[in-house]
């Protein structure tokens, strides 16, 4: 069967339902436990084949087109695993992006794994999803979720996948206010908070299951500590609970937040309420496994 030309792959979001940090690692790493949950909001993917280098192109100002784009790491690991020992060529990767950059929602890890599955496809590769997972885990926390989907735990530093069960379907509203927050001023202020407080810097150790059917014990030990640095993010937060939000939490190290809704009507509202607040928004669904590369 002859190879595609062009191939389009759906980059999705995720959230973190629930997020412990258990502890310091030796590799210098924090311990993660983690709920991850896909959903329907996305990028949009598009690998196409070219004569001479991988090319990038994407629509977002700040967006890097050079080998420090997360996917071009991902298309640069994936032709050496492989076998080739060349510098990648053959593709150009254009990334159409609506995920908001250091916003705890993945969108650079997961257009790196939809760049995996669309190059798996356009070179005529035929790795197995489990080999693309290996390939996908020393490119970032997350990237390895993506190639998963649904309702999954993370461990280690969030790049151990095991399904879950999947969250039953809620309309979820994801709301950030305009400044986002980087991933290493998240842990360090979760690393100042927690010098200053009894039992030093290495988390609450919450080591407790989580229950889809009680999100009340859902947290996120990163929430407070940026919060704290970050103070609209504890008011996004509340706007959404006062909309009628199961649960409003924190994604990963921020800045978004996520309020999850049993109705698409309260949701809308919700939306409309943060928007009118002067912060961005969307409305959204979660996404079970099975559905995320489309």
């Amino acid at each position: 069967m002859k190879n595609p030309t062009r191939v389009t792959v759906r980059a999705r979001a995720k959230i973190n339902l629930d997020l412990r940090i258990l502890g310091r690692r030796a590799d210098g790493y924090h311990e993660l436990r983690t709920i991850f949950q896909a959903l329907t909001w996305h990028d949009t993917v598009t690998v196409s084949r070219v004569q001479g280098p991988i090319l990038i192109t994407g629509d977002a100002s700040k967006m890097p087109l050079d080998h420090s784009n997360l996917a071009w790491r991902a298309a640069d690991a994936l032709w050496r695993a492989a076998g080739s020992r060349r510098e990648p060529a053959g593709a150009r990767i254009a990334i159409v992006k609506r995920i908001p950059a250091q916003a705890g929602l993945g969108g650079g890890s997961s257009d790196a794994a939809a760049t995996l599955v669309a190059l798996n496809r356009l070179w005529g590769f035929h790795l197995r999803r489990a080999e693309l997972a290996s390939v996908a885990r020393p490119l970032g926390a997350d990237v390895a979720f993506f190639l998963t989907g649904g309702t999954a735990l993370g461990l280690g530093r969030g790049d151990e996948i095991y399904p879950l069960a999947d969250l039953s379907p809620h309309h979820v509203v994801v709301a950030w206010p305009g400044p986002g927050v980087s991933t290493v001023d998240a842990y360090r202020w979760f690393t100042e908070f927690h010098a200053r407080r009894p039992g030093g810097a290495d988390g609450n150790g919450h080591v407790g299951g989580w229950d889809p059917e009680r999100l009340d014990t859902s947290g996120n030990d990163l929430e407070g500590p940026v919060e704290a640095h970050r103070p609209e993010i504890r008011k996004i937060r509340r706007t959404l609970v006062s909309c009628g939000a199961r649960l409003a939490q924190m994604s990963g190290s921020g800045s978004a937040v996520f309020g999850l809704f049993e109705s698409k009507a309260k949701a809308e509202r919700a939306c409309s309420a943060v928007k009118a607040a002067g912060w961005a928004g969307v409305s959204t669904r979660t996404l079970a496994r099975g559905r995320l590369v489309v």
